[in-house]
Protein backbone atom coordinates (compact mmCIF):
# COMPACT_ATOMS: atom_id res chain seq x y z
CA UNK A 1 0.00 0.00 0.00
CA UNK A 2 2.53 2.44 0.70
CA UNK A 3 4.47 1.85 -2.40
CA UNK A 4 1.24 2.83 -4.15
CA UNK A 5 1.11 5.56 -2.30
CA UNK A 6 4.84 6.53 -3.52
CA UNK A 7 3.78 5.92 -7.40
CA UNK A 8 0.26 7.72 -6.96
CA UNK A 9 2.18 10.78 -5.58
CA UNK A 10 4.71 10.88 -8.19
CA UNK A 11 2.68 10.72 -10.73
CA UNK A 12 0.38 13.18 -9.78
CA UNK A 13 3.72 15.69 -9.06
CA UNK A 14 5.03 14.16 -12.92
CA UNK A 15 2.22 15.91 -14.61
CA UNK A 16 3.86 19.04 -16.53
CA UNK A 17 1.76 22.14 -16.09
CA UNK A 18 3.64 24.01 -17.94
CA UNK A 19 3.48 22.02 -21.12
CA UNK A 20 -0.35 21.11 -20.30
CA UNK A 21 -1.16 25.29 -20.12
CA UNK A 22 0.89 26.24 -23.34
CA UNK A 23 -0.51 23.25 -25.03
CA UNK A 24 -3.89 24.52 -23.90
CA UNK A 25 -3.20 28.08 -24.78
CA UNK A 26 -1.81 27.17 -28.24
CA UNK A 27 1.39 28.67 -27.39
CA UNK A 28 4.88 26.87 -28.07
CA UNK A 29 6.69 24.11 -25.79
CA UNK A 30 8.26 25.81 -22.85
CA UNK A 31 11.26 23.54 -23.26
CA UNK A 32 11.90 24.98 -26.59
CA UNK A 33 12.82 28.96 -25.64
CA UNK A 34 14.32 30.52 -22.90
CA UNK A 35 16.00 28.33 -20.10
CA UNK A 36 14.52 25.39 -21.85
CA UNK A 37 12.71 24.81 -18.62
CA UNK A 38 9.00 23.85 -17.88
CA UNK A 39 8.42 25.88 -14.87
CA UNK A 40 6.34 28.85 -14.19
CA UNK A 41 9.47 31.31 -15.11
CA UNK A 42 10.15 30.29 -17.80
CA UNK A 43 6.28 30.30 -19.23
CA UNK A 44 6.22 33.83 -18.31
CA UNK A 45 8.94 35.16 -20.69
CA UNK A 46 6.22 33.88 -23.36
CA UNK A 47 4.81 37.23 -22.40
CA UNK A 48 1.34 35.37 -21.17
CA UNK A 49 1.24 36.19 -17.43
CA UNK A 50 -1.95 34.39 -17.31
CA UNK A 51 -0.56 31.20 -18.15
CA UNK A 52 2.34 31.52 -16.25
CA UNK A 53 -0.20 31.99 -13.04
CA UNK A 54 -1.92 28.83 -14.37
CA UNK A 55 1.19 26.92 -14.35
CA UNK A 56 2.43 28.27 -11.08
CA UNK A 57 -0.81 27.40 -9.45
CA UNK A 58 -0.90 24.11 -10.89
CA UNK A 59 2.49 23.22 -10.22
CA UNK A 60 1.77 24.28 -6.22
CA UNK A 61 -1.47 22.61 -5.35
CA UNK A 62 -0.23 18.93 -7.21
CA UNK A 63 1.92 19.25 -4.38
CA UNK A 64 -0.23 20.61 -1.93
CA UNK A 65 -2.51 17.56 -2.81
CA UNK A 66 -0.43 14.67 -2.76
CA UNK A 67 0.29 15.81 0.88
CA UNK A 68 -3.75 16.35 1.36
CA UNK A 69 -4.49 12.64 0.36
CA UNK A 70 -1.85 11.42 2.35
CA UNK A 71 -3.14 12.64 5.43
CA UNK A 72 -6.30 12.03 4.68
CA UNK A 73 -6.91 8.77 3.76
CA UNK A 74 -3.23 7.20 5.21
CA UNK A 75 -4.81 6.93 8.73
CA UNK A 76 -7.55 4.85 6.90
CA UNK A 77 -5.82 2.45 4.95
CA UNK A 78 -3.45 1.13 7.41
CA UNK A 79 -0.58 3.67 6.85
CA UNK A 80 2.05 5.07 8.90
CA UNK A 81 2.40 8.89 10.45
CA UNK A 82 5.46 9.31 7.77
CA UNK A 83 3.01 8.47 4.51
CA UNK A 84 2.04 12.15 4.07
CA UNK A 85 5.75 13.83 4.06
CA UNK A 86 6.76 10.76 1.98
CA UNK A 87 4.06 11.24 -0.62
CA UNK A 88 5.55 14.47 -0.78
CA UNK A 89 8.77 13.76 -1.42
CA UNK A 90 7.70 11.75 -4.50
CA UNK A 91 5.36 14.25 -5.18
CA UNK A 92 8.20 16.68 -5.57
CA UNK A 93 10.53 13.97 -7.26
CA UNK A 94 7.64 13.52 -9.42
CA UNK A 95 8.14 17.25 -11.00
CA UNK A 96 12.09 17.08 -11.00
CA UNK A 97 12.22 13.74 -12.85
CA UNK A 98 8.62 13.77 -14.65
CA UNK A 99 7.80 10.20 -16.17
CA UNK A 100 5.83 12.52 -18.60
CA UNK A 101 9.00 13.86 -20.15
CA UNK A 102 11.76 11.80 -20.37
CA UNK A 103 12.21 12.33 -16.42
CA UNK A 104 13.73 15.75 -17.36
CA UNK A 105 11.28 18.53 -15.62
CA UNK A 106 11.50 21.66 -13.42
CA UNK A 107 13.40 23.14 -10.74
CA UNK A 108 10.47 22.39 -7.70
CA UNK A 109 10.14 25.93 -6.48
CA UNK A 110 6.06 25.94 -7.25
CA UNK A 111 5.73 22.34 -6.17
CA UNK A 112 7.66 22.62 -3.15
CA UNK A 113 5.55 26.02 -1.63
CA UNK A 114 2.64 23.84 -2.37
CA UNK A 115 3.70 20.70 -0.59
CA UNK A 116 4.69 23.23 2.57
CA UNK A 117 1.34 24.54 2.34
CA UNK A 118 -0.02 21.25 2.97
CA UNK A 119 2.60 20.22 6.04
CA UNK A 120 1.48 23.25 7.61
CA UNK A 121 -0.11 26.37 6.77
CA UNK A 122 2.25 27.93 8.89
CA UNK A 123 5.24 26.82 7.34
CA UNK A 124 4.22 27.90 3.71
CA UNK A 125 3.05 31.21 4.80
CA UNK A 126 6.61 31.71 6.48
CA UNK A 127 8.80 30.30 3.72
CA UNK A 128 6.78 31.88 1.12
CA UNK A 129 7.49 35.12 3.52
CA UNK A 130 11.61 34.64 2.60
CA UNK A 131 10.98 34.27 -0.94
CA UNK A 132 8.65 37.71 -1.17
CA UNK A 133 11.24 39.56 1.04
CA UNK A 134 14.17 38.44 -1.13
CA UNK A 135 12.54 39.04 -4.24
CA UNK A 136 10.78 41.79 -3.74
CA UNK A 137 14.52 43.60 -2.27
CA UNK A 138 16.58 41.93 -4.97
CA UNK A 139 14.29 41.25 -7.92
CA UNK A 140 16.46 37.86 -8.38
CA UNK A 141 13.72 35.02 -8.81
CA UNK A 142 16.58 32.44 -8.27
CA UNK A 143 17.72 33.83 -5.06
CA UNK A 144 14.22 33.99 -3.16
CA UNK A 145 13.71 30.53 -4.14
CA UNK A 146 17.42 29.40 -2.55
CA UNK A 147 17.09 31.31 0.27
CA UNK A 148 12.92 29.76 1.40
CA UNK A 149 14.65 26.48 0.28
CA UNK A 150 17.24 26.61 3.06
CA UNK A 151 15.28 28.37 5.40
CA UNK A 152 12.37 25.71 4.94
CA UNK A 153 14.03 23.08 7.36
CA UNK A 154 15.00 25.46 10.28
CA UNK A 155 11.44 27.04 9.90
CA UNK A 156 9.75 23.57 10.09
CA UNK A 157 11.70 22.46 13.22
CA UNK A 158 11.11 26.08 14.96
CA UNK A 159 6.95 25.11 14.09
CA UNK A 160 7.76 21.41 16.04
CA UNK A 161 7.35 19.12 13.12
CA UNK A 162 7.69 15.84 12.92
CA UNK A 163 10.85 14.69 12.61
CA UNK A 164 10.02 12.91 9.61
CA UNK A 165 8.45 15.97 7.85
CA UNK A 166 11.88 17.94 8.97
CA UNK A 167 13.97 15.12 6.92
CA UNK A 168 11.74 15.00 3.64
CA UNK A 169 11.71 19.32 3.61
CA UNK A 170 15.47 18.95 4.54
CA UNK A 171 16.01 16.65 1.25
CA UNK A 172 13.54 18.78 -1.04
CA UNK A 173 15.74 21.57 0.54
CA UNK A 174 19.16 20.15 -0.97
CA UNK A 175 17.51 18.97 -3.64
CA UNK A 176 16.12 22.86 -4.85
CA UNK A 177 19.61 23.96 -4.25
CA UNK A 178 21.17 21.41 -6.76
CA UNK A 179 18.73 22.44 -9.25
CA UNK A 180 19.59 25.82 -9.06
CA UNK A 181 23.14 25.20 -9.34
CA UNK A 182 23.82 27.22 -12.98
CA UNK A 183 21.37 30.23 -11.07
CA UNK A 184 24.14 30.01 -8.39
CA UNK A 185 26.63 30.15 -10.69
CA UNK A 186 25.24 33.47 -12.65
CA UNK A 187 24.63 34.89 -9.46
CA UNK A 188 28.22 34.82 -8.45
CA UNK A 189 29.56 35.99 -11.96
CA UNK A 190 26.78 39.30 -11.85
CA UNK A 191 25.01 37.29 -14.86
CA UNK A 192 21.69 36.30 -13.32
CA UNK A 193 18.62 38.29 -14.84
CA UNK A 194 16.17 39.80 -12.79
CA UNK A 195 12.48 39.42 -12.32
CA UNK A 196 11.13 40.87 -15.61
CA UNK A 197 13.91 40.28 -17.34
CA UNK A 198 13.27 37.72 -20.61
CA UNK A 199 16.89 37.29 -22.07
CA UNK A 200 18.22 34.90 -19.02
CA UNK A 201 17.34 32.20 -16.46
CA UNK A 202 15.86 33.28 -13.62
Amino acid sequence: MQLALLLAAYLLGSIPFAVVVSRLFGMADPRSYGSGNPGATNVLRSGNKLAAILTLLGDGFKGWLAVFLAARFGPELGLPDSAAPIAALAAFLGHLFPVFLGFKGGKGVATAAGVLLGASGWLGLATLGVWLGVAVTTRYSSLAALCAAVASPGIAFLLGLAPAWILSISIMSGLLVWRHTDNIKRLLSGQESRIGSKKKDA
